[in-house]
């Protein structure tokens, strides 16, 4: 199987880092003042050495401290399961295997790169960490990996989700980080939003500028991203890693290979190891499908550009799949698909044609969930859920094409504390709504000017 290896439990041992089978380079990123490139010394105000350096690396495998595979061995391997019974419900020739990553404490996928990310900065001296969360899943794991490695968590939570998700909240405090509902008074960029827009729902933009401005007025403080960078993507390739070597024990490989996306580190965990396949010729013909909220739009709607990653312009530009960096979603109940831009990776896979794109509706998301919740027992996050409409409408073409395909899914989150979601759609409160195109084109006025 390539380069990978695994230990005795089966966890590989070494990350896979796409960048050094892309089909062209990454464009650089530049410096939000400057627009002139970059390099790894301007990062290192807000990360630590050791994350920079996997940032900008071309070595396709890195390896994965034995510290880690430690802590990696609480819930890893996750379990490859096929979903029989809901193949029997929709009566398809289809095979539907899904890789269960909600078995993790915070119940996602999210801890494979927190717990990575913590290790690095307390290596590297850091006391506390500062980052941003959408739907809570991400702050839940970075609160569960500082608690393991005894830093401190400072959580600003998009204001829309900290009022639907509660719980997630709770769950962030029981692991010792404090929760902020953002935008807040606690930075100044915060106030200023605030002042403009008193009643905001927030967005991740505003909640990343926001963590990055604590990060950056604190010496013993670091920013912690969840998804959109390269290393965090490496480091979630050990779901694809393990689907791999688990489907190879069952004498299979996937023909189609479907992620949600909203940043794109789990999209990215399930299918770069399978795309590696792909992009060196091994499974030419392998399909790998993005499954997108038509209220966040990126992949399907979005401009191929330099973009600031946050709402107030302090991060560094990167060229990658955007809505604009001012863009503010509507209240979606998949919060963690709720960002502007897609992670630089994913977005030149579907900018040169390696991978495809779909964007689809709240209420069909949350059908095909209940669908998989009443023949699996498993009640996915809203995220997922996106996830397996696509595997289901693919599996549904199958049925009336008689094709026997074999499709693999990132099951990236359970929706336990996603419940008022289900409440919603089962009221019939939930309405399924399209960011509008004259939106998102002045939203795309907005962006930086580079030569």
């Amino acid at each position: 199987m390539s380069g990978a290896t695994f230990d005795k439990n089966g966890i590989p041992t070494k990350w896979y880092n796409i960048a050094a089978d892309l089909p062209k380079p990454l464009d650089p990123p530049l410096h939000p003042g400057t627009g002139q490139p970059i390099g790894p010394e301007a990062l290192a105000p807000i990360f630590p050495m050791a994350l920079i350096e996997q940032e900008v690396s071309q070595q396709r495998w890195i390896e994965i401290p034995k510290e880690l595979l430690e802590i990696y061995s609480l819930w890893r391997p996750t379990p490859l399961k096929r979903a029989r019974r809901l193949e029997q419900l929709l009566g398809t020739p289809a095979k539907i295997y899904y890789k269960h990553e909600g078995v993790s404490g915070p119940g996602s996928h999210k801890p494979n790169t927190a717990v990575a990310q913590a290790y690095y900065n307390k290596k590297e001296g850091v006391a506390r960490l500062a980052t941003e969360t959408g739907a809570g899943q991400w702050g839940s794991a970075l609160s569960f990996a500082t608690q393991l490695f005894g830093l401190k968590c400072t959580v600003y939570m998009v204001r829309v989700s900290y009022d639907q998700k509660p719980y997630r909240r709770s769950l962030m405090e029981i692991w010792g980080a404090e929760a902020i509902p953002s935008p807040s008074n606690r930075t100044e960029y915060g106030k200023s939003v605030l002042k403009e827009m008193p009643d905001t729902p927030g967005s991740l933009g505003m909640a990343i500028s926001e963590a990055i401005e604590d990060a950056a007025k604190h010496d013993d403080t670091k920013y912690s991203l969840g998804s959109v960078l390269n290393h965090v993507c490496t480091h979630q390739s050990v779901i694809g890693l393990e689907a791999k070597r688990q489907m190879a024990e069952l004498g299979e490989y996937p023909d189609v290979v479907v992620g949600c996306v909203g940043g794109g580190s789990n999209f990215a965990g399930i299918a770069f190891p399978f795309i590696e396949d792909k992009l060196t010729g091994k499974k030419p013909n392998l399909q790998i499908v993005a499954a997108e909220p038509f209220a966040c739009p990126s992949v399907t709607k979005g401009m191929y550009a330099y973009d600031f990653g946050d709402t107030s312009g302090m991060t560094p530009l990167l060229r990658m799949m955007t809505l604009g960096h001012t863009f503010i979603p509507a209240p979606l109940h998949a919060g963690g698909l709720r960002y502007h831009g897609m992670a630089p990776l994913v977005s030149l896979l579907a900018r040169e044609k390696v991978i495809e794109a779909v964007a689809l509706h709240q209420n069909p998301s949350f059908e095909a969930a209940l669908q998989f919740a009443r023949t699996e027992g498993l009640v996915p996050a809203p995220e997922t859920a996106h996830a397996i409409r696509a595997v289901i409408d693919i599996a549904l073409e199958c049925k009336k094409t008689g094709q026997e395909k074999t499709i693999l899914f990132n099951w990236s989150g359970h929706g336990h504390f996603d419940l008022s979601a289900y409440d919603a759609y089962l009221a019939g409160k939930l309405t399924d709504y399209e960011y509008p195109t004259e939106k998102i084109q002045e939203a795309l006025t907005h962006l930086p000017k580079v030569g």
